[in-house]
């Protein structure tokens, strides 16, 4: 009988692993649950703050005799008016005329532009400069160069997208063209 007694002591010295204590699963499941519990109740104050739409209660369904009225989205105008603000010494060049001068160019090479005019694009006049950095971002994906530039424009600073100078007529309208085709608006600009 003594041998028994020693090998069942020894199992329990030979520090085999008895397991995770029932009180610790206990623990993570009411943790795991406070936790669930708190996202189910903060779900909409975080679906407010994401702007998630959330269903009307009191929206009915139309009759099943009339059409379904199609809504328009509201058109958003652009916080800039190219023609306007426009310093003094910039002239727009009309996209007819870009592009029977750049039609010229191609027959009768010129190396730059006549005098000391130069050739360049503005993608935009926000009043945020926030708003310029964001268009110049998506023109960065074009893989051409704009930079912001603030000008005071009836007393008001202004944030203008601007691109350039181009050498030739050309050069400007592949960069124009380049702009639309990523949906960017863009107006060709003649500086002196």
């Amino acid at each position: 009988m003594a041998a028994r007694r020693g090998r069942k002591s020894q199992a329990r010295r030979s520090g085999a692993p008895r397991g995770v204590p029932s009180l610790v699963w206990l623990l993570v499941a009411v943790l795991l649950g406070a936790v669930l519990a708190g996202v189910v109740l903060m779900r909409d104050r975080i679906g407010d703050s994401l702007g998630v739409p959330r269903p009307d209660p009191a929206a009915k369904a139309p009759p099943p005799g009339d059409p379904p009225v199609a809504q328009k989205p509201a058109t958003k105008k652009p916080g800039y008016d190219f023609y306007t603000l426009l310093p003094g010494k910039e002239v727009v060049i009309p996209d007819s005329e870009l592009s029977a001068t750049a039609r010229n160019e191609r027959t009768t090479p010129k190396p730059a532009v006549a005098g000391d005019a130069r050739y360049l694009l503005q993608a935009g006049a926000f009043s945020e400069s926030s708003r310029a950095e964001e268009i110049k971002a998506q023109i960065a994906f074009t893989g051409e160069f704009a930079r912001v530039e603030p000008a005071d424009i009836s007393g008001k600073t202004v944030y203008r997208v601007m691109l350039g100078p181009y050498p030739n007529a050309q050069a400007l309208e592949a960069a124009k063209g380049k702009l639309t085709a990523a949906g960017i608006q863009s107006v060709a600009v003649r500086a002196r």
